[in-house]
């Protein structure tokens, strides 16, 4: 029984002590005036009455009611019901008030009387008082309350007849029971009566409809999101104006938090002066009158719910986490069936009449009930995770988390892992763990329930019908008599407030009502207590956990198969069948990732421990070991599936004798694993053991057996459990004698105590490293001192291989630590004893013994410990394989031999049998070697049933763009170790962790020497220049003197005299370094004293060149006009170098020697193409405008329309002046600006006026042709291109790459009037209407087109003015700068080698992270520009393309748009020309782009070059056949233009190459012919020898223009990204990849029959095109090998395809027989524009299909036709002859008689004596041989006589057979005659044989 009310307060609004506006509440009585002994008066009241603070009021207000809750210390809820009224102010009341107050009151101010505030200006005058009853009580009965408050104002408003002394009284004395559903009827004495219902049970919370208003006012989802975030312990406000509403939704939210009990701060009403509460950093859950929002706004962690307004506000730096699926989803669903039960009909055709709605108490139950069955599925099977630690005298229990979340398959799920760890789950497990105590709804449902929910998950009206019938229940529990409810009460008048009261509130007597108080106080004690008895039973279990989602691992589905495989393994080791167990190793160790596998295995070795086979040999011992580091590699530090703690046990029990006296027991080679060092994983353990014990001890012996089982195995269903016994034992307590249960409690508390001494033990073993000076274990887990949480901190640290780590080897940190270990461990386990002893109830006695023993412990283990690592040491090492050297190149010599290491997966699947299929090649086992050259990894696969293979990954060192540390598991031991990570531009990753004999040292040199080898100080460093040269690159060469001036001298003289031009002309001047020299930060050349610098302005006269050269610079110029570029310009027509004086005129261009000592331009090649009329001193100032002085040459003409192609660097801010320039820009050195834009405009025009169509100005400058219907056939429809060509990759206002102060910008006064249109609208040949809408005039002609266009980057054309004649044009677009480059090409590699696997696989993620690095974007970007240039090229405009510095993107565009339009560079000779021409001598920065020397490390590698190859090879696939070198090629250079192989490649100019002595060395001195310095040569070399640059498709079309499509879609990712031969590394160093010079056939039987032995190609493993030639290569190699056999010299293979295909041309025409339109000579020519690449004219869309299906059908010879593969070896004599009519000796018809019992049939038989066969074919035009019999295996040739089925009219005598070795053939000839011919023939031919 309980009190209904404890006080009665009466409170008034009082002055504020400091004279502020405010007033504040007084108390004017209590009762009773002392406090209950068992609950004193609650503090701060007068705050709660009036929450918003007291204030008077200018009106008199209606009564209001409302509940607010307090919580006192011992976290007992007080509800204060509050009914206020409005009183109006009296002075003399108000004076009274105060006074009564003073003496009342002893906290009161003695400050007499307190002044009125002063009045605020309202006309009457009139003020009115709030004045507050309150009523104090422990239990919540509101409508009790409101009602007895009701009374006490009613009978003082109306004056009803009855003492208030009384009816206080009656309140303070009523007593009621506390639950079990009784009710009683109350009367205060004033003619009332109310009936106060009990609830049937205490635990369950009362809603009333508290929850139904709150899912009204908020909706489902923000419901759910409070209820998550109030579970998770996040801080939860509600707002609203109504103090009741407040009251009623934090209710509603605790209401659903049953069965977890809300455990901090909760106040539903918060008084304004406490608004500081909010911001405590606990969790809480508040509410606050919707006035103060403001405030609550300013809170950063506080989820605000506005009840008013229905919002719920979670701040960005708050995350809820959701309920796990499916059961966010299926509660969802549920809400809303409850709440909205018309959703579900609102789409029926016939809706029902209406549907029910349940009363809103109603729904208020439903509602609840759906979070009840939540609960009831979250934490169904919690009772299995519970641990008895002690049953007397109190039970402890505790849960194992770990264990729970991991059945459950919720490791991941972050709302279960917070609600387990919260305050609230901790109050759950101690309050509802107690095995023996009343039950209540809850624990039915999660014990019987369960199965049930499971069932009718996808039935949604079985689970409603579960709903209401809980919900019934709940209802039924608040209201156990529904029908009795019926009160009388009186109530005031309507509108009773307003009228006048006739006085005050009367101050009541203390005395009377103390009086009524006492009495009943005194009738209580006589009676007996009339307390209910509870009912206490055995909390039921119910049904084992099971997972929420039943996650099928789609890895580990056969699981049965693999513990098969598990148990196999482990039997052999015990049988010690140790080749066996090697086998199934790496299956096992893969199962072992399954969870079901490891807890196998932890089985099985168990068993072995019963049988007592835990001593093991070596061998044994190993793979045990292993098995268990792989089991607990995938163990968090939680071990949710209890692998751990299964092992814990077994660890200790495996051993091995290591000499007499000295154990090692397993557990010193476990210990590097994580859940070691984690406090709660012991906790879990410990707790776990001490359970089995204590249930051990009230066990009767009988029962005994099994008492020391696995840590954690599950007790069988027989036996009673833990929970079980301590519940029986509860029940008998009470009965107990006082010695009895003294005897249980002391024998309980020693079990506990003798588990901590031996878990003290245990724990020594497994934190203790072998090897106490190996101390990184304790490194990686510094936190053994420190770790108070379970922070994964720990993981987190050892995987990211943190940095500073591996310093620490040599900053003496070890040492300092190793003394220590012993310490920290102690530290640890002293932690841990304190924390279980004091939980579980250990002596403070016990546990000070305990800490002395715990260092006493350790101390004696770590001297057992170094006996064992002692003897350790002297145990023969493990076999290793032994290593296998890689094949190197002439002249690359070894720098660091083998380190063992293991190469790990690199993220590509292929080579770790992915789902592609194949072996796991990776991971693999060898060595990584560095040379001069390459880091090469040669190994085994670690997974013997791979088999033998050698598995060889290596990359250039000079490729390597990264390398980072990280800390791996290798894969066979599973033990943490360093590794490397070396990430390459080619392509290739390699992912190794060092051996153990690896020491840090060795593995730390190695990347020292990496980093030397990769980055050398000077460029002379690098292979290709140390390689073979015979001077130390810092002695200057020996010059041969016999020969005459030697290249290399001549070069000397070369530098030194352009050195002495320059340096004549300023001596006073400070030297300047040109920008790109400064840029790469090279050191300075050693000769100092005369640096090369270029000074600002050269005077013209000095650089006119003299006619008379002098003898070395003739040498010189001899020399220049042997490169490349000027054997191009000869060829194009651009002029040629006659004498400068007689040159002929009428050539529009010349080729001028001005920069032949590079003065102009140090990057331009020495000889430049410039306009006839420009004179050479103008081109020194003209170049002053361009950046790098690049001004505009010509590289290029097209022979058809003689436009011409230009490049240049881009325009400097100073030069655009005169051309450009913005009007308003004045600049300092006006006239030399002007003088030098002036001579660039010149010759701009002189440019133009060379230009044969455009010679004169006279605006006759049409192009007359140039229709748009003539632009329409030329450019597809879905390309009407509009100029500006946006880029979205580049911020519009991306500035270069380094701008240099003094250039500056361009800057633009105001945009040319619509430029951008007006270009492209040109360039579409349409013109635009004029401005009038008139047609656009004649004579200003607007489908013209400008005579040159300018190609330049938006940024830098901005606000320039078009040219006034209309005969150059700007075309700006966006372009990408070289960081994008950059950046794009990191990310792509990261895509197509990602380094680690990924977490899902799947093609979508490649795609993903490929389109993220925006690569093929700029290639698009590219092709675009470059087919734009070739359309305007094509339509007879010239373009000058002026982009950056002119060395980059540039050159890219520049070489496509040759490439594009002229056949000549498609070829191997061409494309080699135009990468001399325009990226060697046209100086594109390879050393820099490619950061080959210490100074360019920082740039980083920038594959401009890769990129054009990129885009080359993105047009060979769209057209096959217009190429004559192979996709190979282009991979080859890829390869090999960052490999530093070669010289080709390096430096980043002509100039450099001379000074360097490379340019022209080649052809003075070979004194090195074997190592090829040249890739050219190298490649010129390799194609005599082998076809795989050639490109058998090669069928050019004259003049030829390509415009390959450019967009997205089109492209292809370049297989030199993605392929992989891991037989031999990257198949690009021919020597390597091909043993013997020619490429050798693998597997060729002896005796050339035909080959019938199989091999498997594994796709990333062999080289494809080595493995499976194509029938060409095929051909081809066969042919070489027949001629060897026959001894003739073997013709080159180009001779006999030059043969074959001009055979191919000359046969086939008079036989009638179909063009053979082959894959070589097309008769059809648009049939070829094969591949989606759209056509000059004829049909679109025809592909190359057809030309093959003609094919068929002619009778090419098999060398050329795609049916090489399937036909007869002996077609291969037919590239012998050309005609095939010389391979037949002898042919004609006869009848052959099948096989067994088939019929006779007419043949066409040829005899072969070259070939020794006889054929036969279908008849006489057929093509396809029918069958063969081999002369060789015929024994004889007989007269036959007629069979069965034979031709009737035929003579017998015509018949004869055929023996041979294996069956006998019959034939008949038409006639006697012809028979004896051919058995004559035959005859004859076996004669000759």
């Amino acid at each position: 029984m309980a009190r209904l009310a404890d006080y009665f307060v009466l409170v008034a609004f009082g002055p504020h002590p400091r004279g502020s506006g405010e007033g504040q509440g007084q108390i004017l009585q209590r009762f009773p005036e002392k406090d209950w002994e068992d609950n004193p008066f609650p503090q701060g009241i007068e705050l709660f009455c009036q929450p918003s603070g007291w204030q008077l009021c200018p009106e008199r207000n209606p009564p209001t009611f409302f509940v607010a809750v307090l919580t006192d210390i011992n976290s007992e809820r007080h509800y204060c019901a509050c009914l206020t009224f409005w009183e109006p102010v009296e002075p003399t009341q108000e004076e009274l008030c105060a006074r009564d107050a003073a003496e009342r009151d002893e906290e009161a101010d003695e400050g007499g009387p307190g002044a009125l505030p002063p009045p605020t200006p309202s006309p009457p005058g009139q003020l009115f008082a709030p004045k507050t009853l309150v009523l104090v009580s422990r239990l919540d009965h509101v409508e009790v309350f409101r009602n007895s408050l009701g009374l006490i104002y009613t009978i003082h408003v109306e004056g009803l007849n009855v003492g208030l002394e009384n009816v206080v009284g009656n309140l303070l004395t009523c007593v009621i029971p506390l639950a079990g559903g009784s009710q009683r009827t109350i009367s205060l004495g004033a003619g009332d009566r109310q009936v106060i219902q009990t609830p049937l049970t205490d635990s369950l919370p009362i809603s009333r409809c508290s929850v139904a208003l709150l899912f009204r006012q908020l909706g489902i989802t923000n419901v759910l999101s409070l209820f998550c975030a109030a579970l998770t312990e996040h801080k939860v406000l509600f707002l609203s104006r109504s103090y009741q509403r407040l009251s009623d939704a934090c209710r509603g939210l605790l209401a659903l938090l049953f069965p977890l009990r809300y455990s901090f701060t909760y106040v539903p009403i918060l008084p304004a002066q406490l608004l500081e509460v909010l911001s405590t950093p606990t969790p809480f859950i508040i509410g606050v009158n919707a006035a103060f929002q403001a405030e609550a706004q300013e809170l950063l962690d506080v989820i605000v719910a506005d009840l008013d307004g229905g919002t719920v506000t979670v701040p960005e730096c708050v995350h809820i986490p959701p309920l796990p699926e499916p059961l966010q989803s299926q509660t969802h669903s549920i809400l809303s069936m409850v709440l909205d039960p018309e959703l579900e009909l609102a789409d029926l055709a016939f809706p029902p009449p209406t549907t029910s709605i349940s009363s809103l108490k109603m729904q208020d139950k439903e509602l609840r009930a759906v979070f009840l069955r939540l609960f009831a599925q979250l934490l169904q099977g919690y009772r299995w995770c519970l641990h008895m630690v002690r049953i007397h005298p109190e039970p402890v229990i505790r849960f194992h988390k770990a264990a729970f979340l991991g059945q459950r398959g919720l490791v991941e799920d972050d709302f279960l892992m917070k609600v387990l760890e919260g305050m609230a789950f901790a109050g759950f497990v101690s309050e509802r763990g107690v095995p023996y105590r009343p039950t209540d709804l809850f624990d039915e449902l999660v014990a019987h329930e369960v199965a049930r929910m499971r069932a009718d998950e996808n039935h949604p009206q079985r689970v409603l019908r579960h709903v209401k019938e809980l919900a019934e229940q709940l209802y039924k529990n608040e209201n156990p008599y529904p029908a009795v409810a019926m009160h009388k009460v009186q109530r005031p008048g309507e509108a009773s407030h307003l009228r006048r009261a006739p006085r005050p509130f009367p101050r009541l007597d203390e005395g009377m009502v103390q009086w009524i108080v006492d009495q009943a106080t005194a009738k209580m004690q006589g009676a007996p207590p009339a307390v209910k008895a509870e009912k206490r039973t055995t909390v039921p279990s119910g049904p084992p956990m099971t997972a929420i989602v039943e996650r099928s691992g789609g890895l580990h589905g056969n699981s049965a198969r693999r513990l098969e495989v598990v148990r196999n393994c482990i039997s052999y080791v015990f049988e010690g069948k140790m080749l066996e167990a090697k086998k199934l190793l790496p299956a096992v160790l893969r199962a072992l990732k399954g969870r079901a596998a490891r807890r196998c295995l932890a089985q099985e070795l168990h068993l072995h421990v019963q049988q007592n086979r835990a001593v093991l040999d070596h061998q044994q011992f190993d793979f045990v070991v292993r098995m268990m580091n792989c089991c607990l590699q995938d163990c968090t530090s939680l071990d949710e599936h209890g692998i751990a703690a299964a092992l814990l046990p077994l660890v200790t029990a495996f051993c091995r004798k290591l000499s007499p006296g000295v154990t090692q027991f397993a557990y010193s080679c476990v210990q590097e694993h994580v859940v070691w060092s984690t406090p709660q994983f012991w906790e879990a353990m410990f707790y776990g053991d001490v359970q089995t014990h204590i249930r051990a001890l009230y066990l009767e012996p009988a029962e005994d057996r099994d008492s020391f089982s696995v840590g954690e195995a599950p007790v069988q269903e027989d036996e009673r459990s833990a929970l079980d016994v301590a519940s029986e034992q509860r029940r008998l307590w009470p009965t107990l004698s006082r010695e009895k249960q003294q005897e249980l409690v002391q024998k309980e508390e020693s079990t506990v105590f003798s588990q901590a001494i031996h878990y003290a033990n245990r724990m020594s073993y497994l934190l203790l490293p072998l090897d106490s000076s190996k101390s990184r274990l304790l490194r990686e887990r510094a936190g053994l001192g420190e770790l108070e949480s379970a922070s994964n901190s720990l993981v987190t640290n050892s995987m990211a291989g943190s940095v500073a780590e591996s310093y620490d080897t040599e900053s003496g940190f070890e040492d300092a630590e190793t003394c220590d270990v012993a310490g920290a461990v102690v530290r640890f386990i002293n932690r841990f004893v304190d924390k279980v002893c004091t939980e579980s109830g250990v002596t403070s006695d016990h546990l000070k013994g305990l800490h002395v023993m715990v260092p006493d412990i350790v101390q004696m283990h770590i001297e057992t410990l170094e006996a064992v690592h002692r003897e350790s040491k002297r145990l023969p090492p493990i076999q290793k394989p032994k290593l296998l050297r890689p094949r190197l190149l002439p002249g690359e010599e070894c720098v660091l031999d083998g380190l063992r290491v293991y190469l790990l997966p690199d993220g590509r699947e292929e080579g770790a049998g992915g789902p592609g299929g194949g072996p796991a090649l990776l991971p693999a086992e060898g060595a990584v070697f560095l040379t001069t050259y390459r880091v090469i990894f040669t190994g085994m696969p670690t997974d013997p049933l791979v088999g033998e293979q050698v598995v060889v990954r290596s990359f250039p060192v000079a490729a390597l763009t990264k390398e980072k540390r990280v800390s791996v598991q290798t894969p066979v031991d599973q033990l943490l170790q360093d590794g490397l990570q070396l990430r390459s531009c080619t392509f290739q990753l390699l992912k190794m962790a060092f051996d153990e004999e690896v020491g840090s040292d060795s593995a730390e040199l190695f990347r020292k020497q990496l980093h030397k080898l990769r980055y050398p100080p000077d460029i002379r460093g690098t292979f290709a220049l140390s390689l073979g040269s015979a001077h130390t690159p810092g002695r200057p060469p020996r010059a041969n003197k016999d020969k005459g001036p030697s290249f290399r001298t001549l070069s000397r003289n070369l530098v030194k005299n352009a050195k002495k031009t320059i340096g004549r002309q300023y001596v006073t001047r400070k030297k300047y370094n040109p920008p790109s020299w400064e840029h790469r930060g090279q050191p300075p050349p050693e000769d100092q004293e005369d640096e090369i610098s270029v000074s600002e302005e050269l005077e013209p006269s000095t650089l006119t060149p003299s006619s008379a050269l002098k003898p070395s610079d003739r040498m010189t110029m001899s020399s220049l006009v042997e490169r490349a570029c000027c054997r191009d310009y000869q060829r194009l027509g651009l002029g040629t170098l006659s004498s400068s004086l007689s040159r002929a005129k009428s050539e529009p261009f010349r080729i001028s020697p001005v920069n032949r000592m590079y003065a102009i331009c140090r990057s331009y090649p020495g000889l430049l193409i410039v306009p006839q009329s420009v004179q050479d001193n103008a081109l020194q100032r003209v170049s002053r405008c361009y950046r790098q002085n690049r001004f505009p040459v010509v590289c290029w003409r097209s022979g058809r329309s003689k436009a011409v192609l230009l490049r240049s660097g881009g325009l400097h801010g100073k030069g655009v002046v005169g051309l450009f320039k913005a009007q308003n820009a004045p600049s300092p050195g006006q006239s030399q600006a002007d003088s030098s834009s002036l001579e660039q405009e010149k010759y701009l025009q002189a440019v133009v006026s060379s230009m044969p169509r455009y010679a004169d100005a006279s605006g006759r400058n049409t192009l007359s042709g140039f229709s748009s219907a003539h632009m329409g056939s030329h450019v597809p429809s879905p390309r009407a291109r509009v100029t500006t060509l946006s880029n979205p990759m580049a911020a519009s206002a991306s500035r270069r790459t380094a701008p240099r102060g003094k250039w500056g910008s361009v800057r633009a006064s105001g945009r040319s009037g619509g430029l951008s249109t007006d270009v492209g609208s040109r360039l579409a040949g349409v013109g635009p209407p004029q401005a009038n809408g008139a047609p656009p005039e004649p004579g200003f002609l607007r489908p013209q087109r400008a005579a040159l266009y300018i190609i330049g980057d938006k940024a830098q054309l901005k606000g320039v003015r078009p040219d006034p004649l209309q005969q150059w044009e700007l075309v700006p677009i966006e372009v990408f700068e070289a960081r994008q480059v950059k950046a794009s090409f990191k990310k792509l590699l990261k895509a197509c080698v990602p380094g680690c696997p990924a977490t899902e696989p799947s093609p979508a993620s490649f795609l993903r992270s490929l389109e993220d690095s925006e690569w093929l974007i700029q290639i698009h970007k590219l092709l675009q520009v470059s087919v734009l240039v070739v359309e305007l090229l094509d339509s007879g405009s010239s373009v000058l393309v002026s982009l950056e510095d002119g060395w980059d993107i540039t050159t890219q565009v520049v070489s496509l748009v040759q490439l594009l339009s002229d056949p000549f560079y498609r070829t191997l000779e061409g494309f080699r020309l135009l990468v001399e021409k325009e990226w060697l001598s046209f100086g594109h920065r390879f050393s820099h782009r490619g950061a080959h020397t210490l100074a360019g490390q920082s740039s980083g590698f920038t594959p401009v070059f890769l990129q054009f190859l990129d885009c080359v090879h993105q047009i060979h696939l769209q057209f096959p056949m217009e190429f004559e070198f192979s996709p190979f090629y282009l991979k080859f250079l890829g390869y090999h233009h960052v490999s530093r192989r070669f010289r080709t490649f390096l430096l980043d100019s002509d100039y450099e190459r001379i000074e360097l002595g490379l340019l022209y060395e080649e052809k003075g001195d070979r004194r090195a012919p074997q190592a090829c310095r040249s890739v050219w040569e190298y490649v010129e070399r390799l194609s005599k020898r082998t076809p795989v640059f050639y490109n058998y498709m090669y069928a050019p079309e004259d003049a030829e223009v390509l415009r390959p499509y450019s967009n997205v879609s089109n492209l292809k990712v370049w297989d030199f990204y993605t392929e992989e031969t891991l037989a031999e590394g990257p198949p690009y160093d021919w020597e390597l990849a091909q043993g013997p010079p020619e490429p050798p056939e693998e597997e060729r039987p002896d005796g050339g029959a035909p080959q019938s032995r199989r091999r498997v190609v594994w796709p990333c493993y062999d080289s494809r095109p080595r493995a499976q030639p194509d029938a060409i290569s095929r051909l081809l190699e066969e042919m070489q090998r027949l001629e060897t056999e026959l001894g003739r010299p073997p013709e080159r293979w180009k001779d006999a395809w030059d043969r074959v295909k001009a055979a191919q041309r000359l046969e086939g025409r008079p036989d009638g027989r179909g063009t053979p339109s082959s894959l070589l000579v097309s008769s059809v020519p648009h049939h070829r524009r094969s591949l989606g690449v759209y056509l000059q004219e004829g049909p679109v869309g025809s592909t190359l299909s057809l030309s093959l299906d003609s094919d068929q059908s002619s009778g090419s010879t098999a060398s050329s036709s795609r049916q090489a593969a399937r036909r007869s070896t002996s077609t291969l004599y037919s590239q012998f002859q050309t005609a095939e009519s010389e391979n037949r000796s002898y042919e004609g018809t006869l009848y052959k008689k099948g096989a067994f019992m088939k019929p006779w049939k007419a043949r066409w038989f040829v005899l072969d004596k070259t070939k020794h066969q006889l054929r036969y074919y279908d008849h006489r035009a057929d093509t396809e041989c029918k069958g063969v019999i081999d002369l060789a295996e015929v024994e004889a040739v007989a007269p036959g006589t007629p069979a069965m089925g034979a031709p009737k009219t035929v003579d017998e005598k015509a018949f004869f057979d055929v023996k041979t070795t294996r069956r006998v053939y019959n034939f008949c000839a038409q006639d006697v005659p012809s028979a004896q011919q051919w058995v004559d023939q035959i005859q004859s031919c076996l004669s000759d044989a």
